[in-house]
């Protein structure tokens, strides 16, 4: 049985998130009239229902007292009692012998009750009753000579269903206004998100994010107007970003993909004609597939490095405290492995830094890498980390021919590549990656010219204490 209870709320629940903004608001405006309407008629009928009994005992009292003062005078056998004229107040005398007398042709009376009975024997000078016999009396007994005297007042609704159905139709004319007013202030005040809606579906329809949505009204309006138009800002960008990306990497992606088509195709026509190994020597073989394997490298790397670069700070890996000594000596072990002839001299000391390992660890390789690509033979690429303040201080140091100052402001770009170095391998993405992770990090990246002549790239982390970040990482104390 208490089933289909508990499924009604919900059904409900699930009718009132289905209805417009528009018709909640109306639905609440006539509720709340409605309760209001309620409340008010409740407090008008108790007030008034105390008003009318209050009126009514004052007048009890007033007719019994009057009567009281004649059965003094005349005696209460002899007292005299007019007729009854039809309506109004019923009296009635109780004389010392427990008779009773009452008006000619006026309507039988309820039995004299105990306490009325104790008024009439002198125990008491006046009881005030209420009885439901019949339609229900008030009766008033009051000690007069040797026995009492009795008004009684027949409860009358009438006055109080009068005024109760009264504030109904008041309630329900207010009830419908209200639902009326209600309606036209939720259709004026949704006016503005009309509007925007509107804007926003034509904004969705065109794709025209250049059209930004106008600001007007005020308050909550004009902050959601902003909001909508500070993420069309947003969405700009990252279409503009995603378009100039895509134009740079076409423009990368086609030297590599024109020298490794042509390698190819004199291979395959060279094949063809039977003349492969007559027409080129051993040596001149090897060379074109060793320039075959650079190239395949040369895009594997680019494509690996536009994947990350597209990914953006996108990554499922989560922060945690970590020696960043330890991520310094893993990626120069890999850099090592790539390029088994590239010399590194490691000075490292434990620095925590709270970050992402397999992140961290793809920027200094892109650090060291770039550093092993300019340094003489002769010359290791110098790896320095240490604590300075509340940072962690990284510097990859060669001694190459440098940064030209005039390349410095856009060596973190993507894809730039400064004139010197078109004839080198790479794509001109491994410093951008580096410095996007960096910022990640809460940390800067610079770049600056080293002693040995070179060029010195420095990355700035924020250190953090090792206790307190095992403390409030998984499984710590």
């Amino acid at each position: 049985m208490s089933r289909p209870t508990r499924r009604e709320p919900r059904r409900l629940t699930r009718w009132w998130r289905r209805q417009s903004l528009r018709t909640r608001m109306t639905v609440i405006a006539a509720t709340a009239i409605a309760v209001s309407v309620f409340v008010a008629f409740q407090v008008a009928s108790e007030l008034m229902d105390w008003k009318l009994r209050d009126t009514a005992v004052t007048q009890l009292h007033a007719d019994a007292r009057a009567l009281a003062t004649n059965a003094q005078r005349a005696g209460l056998a002899q007292v005299q009692l007019s007729p009854y004229p039809g309506s109004g107040r019923l009296v009635r005398v109780i004389l010392p012998d427990g008779s009773t007398r009452t008006p000619v042709g006026q309507p039988e009376l309820p039995p004299v009750s105990e306490g009325a009975w104790r008024v009439a024997r002198g125990a008491a000078a006046d009881l005030l009753e209420s009885t439901d016999w019949n339609d229900g009396y008030r009766v008033y007994t009051l000690r007069a000579a040797d026995g009492a005297v009795q008004v009684v007042d027949v409860a009358d609704d009438g006055p109080i269903n009068e005024f109760g159905f009264g504030m109904l139709l008041i309630g329900l004319f207010c009830v419908a206004g209200g639902a009326l007013v209600g309606r036209a202030v939720a259709r004026t005040g949704l006016a503005p998100i009309d509007r925007l809606t509107a804007a926003a579906v034509r904004v969705a329809n065109t794709q025209d994010l250049d059209a930004g949505i106008p600001d007007e009204g005020g308050g909550e309006i004009r902050r959601l107007i902003q909001a909508i138009n500070d993420m069309l800002a947003a969405l700009r960008d990252s279409r503009r970003a995603q378009r100039l990306l895509a134009e740079d990497a076409a423009h990368e992606l086609k030297t590599p993909l024109t020298s490794l088509r042509l390698n190819i195709e004199l291979l395959v026509r060279l094949d063809r004609r039977g003349t492969l190994d007559t027409a080129l020597s051993a040596q001149s073989r090897t060379r074109l597939l060793n320039d075959l394997g650079a190239q395949v490298a040369e895009l594997s790397t680019l494509a690996a490095e536009l994947t990350d670069l597209a990914r953006g700070d996108v990554s499922d890996e989560g922060a945690e405290p970590l020696d960043l000594a330890d991520v310094v000596v893993a990626a120069v072990a890999q850099a090592r492995s790539r390029v088994p002839d590239l010399e590194v001299a490691l000075d490292v000391t434990s620095v925590w830094v709270s970050g992402r390992p397999a992140a961290l660890q793809r920027a200094v390789l892109n650090l060291v890498d770039n550093a092993g690509k300019w340094s003489p033979e002769d010359q290791p690429v110098q790896v320095r980390l240490r604590a300075e303040g509340a940072s962690a201080v990284l510097e990859v140091d060669d001694a190459g021919p440098g940064i030209d100052a005039a390349d410095v402001p856009r060596v973190f770009d993507r894809f730039y590549r400064a004139d010197s170095a078109r004839a080198m391998p790479g794509s001109g993405l491994g410093l951008s990656i580096v410095q996007r992770v960096v910022h990640a990090h809460g940390g800067r990246a610079a770049v600056a010219r080293s002693a040995r002549g070179g060029a010195l790239l420095r990355l700035d982390l924020p250190v953090t204490d090792p206790a307190s970040s095992v403390a409030d990482s998984p499984g710590g104390g």
